[in-house]
């Protein structure tokens, strides 16, 4: 995992190392996709490549991708028109240390850049494609937007466990999924069959990923966060702690990583990485 992510960190650089006239804009893009974090979603990139004996251009490729849009809508999230949070991963957030308008930018800027990113290797157009479709999909409206629109009309309102479930599928599962199913892409002659086992696992992890996100909100604090602790609930979302109660919450958790894991045991290819990821989004403190 370390290695990962020491490679996706290089990568990175070298894909944000622009030059530019908008000198201020790349200094946010850098600020707010190098600083770190836990790098969940290239990690699954990786792994998933792993277990499909995937091109490591490929990999590379996507996994920055991800990265980047995982970054923008972080940079949008936390800007006052959104959740309006000041911390990020410990530090001001990008509307925080630059300003408002620059923040947009940024976003928009890394959004594109990551298809640039994706397009940007040897495989062949047919797999390229389905890539940047997978990525598009999981981005758009029926993906991450879509879900945090959800999201922002659903503040102060009682949702039902599955309302709840559909809009985090979306709002952090689908690009959780596109993670995983990226990794598989890049592989040559990667079987219907594997990336259905592939999803499902995805699927399942991604959902005990904000189930965990949520009980953090509850139990961890905001240094060890790197974000206001407490913050979901003093905004009035729906959280499963709300719903569930907090024990049952965590039992949740638990419960769709063994899914995930079951998952995994349908594939013939190495799936050490992929089931040691699935133990850490939920063992994790932040």
């Amino acid at each position: 995992m370390l290695a990962n992510q020491q490679r996706v960190a290089k990568a990175l650089e070298e894909r944000l190392g622009l030059q530019s006239n908008a000198d201020m804009l790349v200094k946010a893009m850098q600020y707010s996709t190098l600083d770190g974090g836990k790098r969940l979603r290239a990690m699954l990139v990786y792994a998933a490549g792993e277990a499909c004996h995937s091109d490591q251009q490929g990999l590379d490729a996507a996994a920055c991708a991800v990265e980047m849009i995982h970054a923008y809508s972080l940079v949008h999230d936390d800007m006052p028109m959104m959740d309006d949070d000041d911390l990020r991963r410990g530090r001001p957030s990008c509307h925080k240390a630059f300003d408002e308008a620059t923040a947009l930018l940024t976003g928009d800027a890394l959004q594109t850049h990551a298809f640039i990113s994706l397009s940007n290797n040897s495989l062949p157009a047919a797999q390229q494609i389905a890539m940047v479709n997978t990525l598009a999909t999981a981005s758009g409206v029926d993906g991450m937007a879509g879900g945090q629109a959800i999201d922002l009309q659903s503040v102060g309102k009682k949702l039902t466990l599955s309302e709840l479930e559909h809009m985090h599928q979306l709002k952090t599962g689908a690009l959780i999924r596109a993670s995983v199913r990226l990794g598989a892409l890049a592989a040559k002659n990667v079987s219907e069959e594997a990336l259905s086992y592939l999803d499902q696992y995805a699927t399942a992890i991604g959902l005990a990923f904000q189930v965990q996100d949520d009980v953090l909100d509850v139990i961890a604090d905001t240094e060890t966060l790197g974000k206001q602790q407490g913050a979901d609930i003093a905004r009035d979302k729906p959280t499963y702690p709300a719903l569930l109660g907090l024990e049952n919450a965590q039992q949740k958790a638990q419960d769709l990583i063994e899914e995930a894991l079951n998952a995994l045991k349908n594939l013939t290819g190495p799936t050490q990485a992929l089931s040691g990821l699935a133990h850490f989004v939920v063992q994790r403190a932040f």
